[in-house]
């Protein structure tokens, strides 16, 4: 039988793991948002799309009911998300630094 401490450390070893997927998939997504932003920025397209803002937050919403998620914090976090998302593509098409 393994002891509580024992148990502690395998739960935060997992939440490690999983601390690290997370940051790795941000670290991706916004490598492929960048190219969005450049896309946008040569063709003259405006850095926010509030109907896909839109779209991506009700579908993000109901992939956190689905998972047992707090729907409001899913929200919170993909708000978040879109805003820094819209931030880098202004900074590009504004000729600014690679945010």
């Amino acid at each position: 039988m393994t002891s509580p401490e024992e148990q502690l450390q395998r739960y935060r070893a997992s939440i490690d793991n999983i601390d690290a997927v997370l940051i790795h998939t941000l670290a991706e997504r916004f490598k492929l948002t960048q190219a969005v932003g450049e896309l946008k920025a040569i063709h003259g397209m405006p850095p926010s799309d509030p109907s896909r803002e839109s779209l991506q937050i009700a579908r993000l919403r109901q992939l956190a009911e689905d998972a047992d998620l707090d729907p409001e914090f899913a929200e919170k976090f993909i708000t978040f998300v879109i805003a820094e998302v819209i931030h880098h593509h202004e900074r590009i098409a504004s000729g600014g630094a690679e945010a």
